[in-house]
């Protein structure tokens, strides 16, 4: 959303809908107990140019900014063995995930982590959780009626939860919201806050002019919906912060 039209449009947005940052979430140098990372589908299939039916068509800047702040956040947190947990979107190839087209199926490659995170898969700080649906939360639920999750949360006795990824208003909005519901019951115990970043999260752009000609799309464009995302989720009771920085050490 470049033109001139198109940031009025945001900023009439944002002055009708306006919500007021939580600032900054300040980190300690070296102790995080009760802190751990949430990284959300920083796939090939939704951030790579050209991966795939849901990946950008060109370079995406705001795709861009937040495939380097997870890069950068993950490292952080793996030099002091802090807890992550990852999610990658992942299907079958006979089990499509209507409305969306074919994505992120099995073997495509798609389902993998960007390149800039692969190192992720041999950190022993990290979990990887592969989902068949937009919510992590829900499909965190194993058949036993275990959450693996829930479980993470509880093994590291985690009270603040940091999330970055795509899509800010698809499966960022929808795993903020279930956590805090699945909180507010207690069923995440020790989980207290939810912390999303927004310069760490990103949506994906489909203009109205280029949606008009596409047989069953809707519009998303993703400086709008990215700003929607993000007010929805501080509705549900998320907080939002637009800066991460680590406490100095002594």
């Amino acid at each position: 959303m470049g033109s001139d039209a198109s940031a009025a449009e945001v900023d009439l947005l944002r002055s009708q809908i306006p919500f007021q940052s939580d600032g900054e979430l300040v980190l300690p140098p070296l102790d995080g107990a009760g802190v751990g990372l949430v990284l959300v589908d920083v796939s090939n299939g939704f951030c790579t140019v050209g991966a795939g039916n849901l990946a950008p068509a060109t370079p995406n800047k705001q795709i861009e900014k937040m495939v380097g702040e997870a890069a950068r956040l993950a490292r952080q947190f793996c030099d002091r063995s802090w807890p992550i947990f990852a999610f990658l979107d992942c299907h079958f190839p006979d089990k499509p995930e209507d409305p969306f087209p074919p994505h992120c199926i099995i073997g495509s490659g798609e389902e993998n982590f960007v390149p800039a995170l692969e190192w992720l898969e041999n950190e022993p700080n990290v979990v990887i959780k592969r989902k068949h649906c937009i919510d992590g939360y829900i499909s965190s639920i194993e058949k036993d009626g275990s959450n693996t999750f829930a479980d993470w949360v509880g093994k590291h006795q985690i009270q603040t939860i940091l999330v970055l990824g795509i899509c800010t208003d698809m499966c960022v909005l929808d795993f903020a919201s279930s956590a805090l519901a699945a909180r507010n019951i207690g069923r995440v115990p020790p989980l207290q806050d939810v912390v999303i970043y927004s310069e760490g999260c990103a949506t994906y752009d489909l203009p109205v002019e280029i949606a008009m000609n596409v047989k069953g799309a809707l519009a998303h464009p993703q400086d709008l919906m990215h700003h929607v995302g993000l007010c929805m989720a501080k509705g549900r009771g998320a907080k939002v912060v637009d800066r991460v920085v680590f406490e100095p050490s002594e």
